[in-house]
């Protein structure tokens, strides 16, 4: 559906201007979209279209997307950022 063009741009526009943001947005796009189906994909790159602070509010979990269609990327995104998360933290 995205052309290679197309893809370097939402894996572009998926770095942000908030630390928290980066590191959901980025690596979910790397480790996910490709395996997205075309309505997740379009899906994404409508989410990116949003405002830092708004998509700050709904990954965290602070408030309901507006757009209730965007709430199972959204989903897909809080996911994948706790389970790499599981795997990742270490015992002391």
């Amino acid at each position: 559906m995205f052309d290679e063009a197309s893809r370097k741009r939402l894996q572009w526009h998926s770095r942000r201007g908030m630390w928290e943001l980066d590191m959901m947005l980025r690596p979910f796009f790397d480790a996910c979209f490709d395996s997205l189906d075309p309505q997740r994909q379009l899906d994404f790159q409508r989410l990116l279209a949003r405002e830092d602070q708004e998509l700050f509010v709904w990954l965290m979990r602070r408030e309901l997307c507006d757009d209730a269609s965007l709430q199972p990327i959204i989903d897909d995104i809080v996911a994948y950022a706790r389970e790499r998360d599981e795997v990742n933290v270490r015992p002391i």
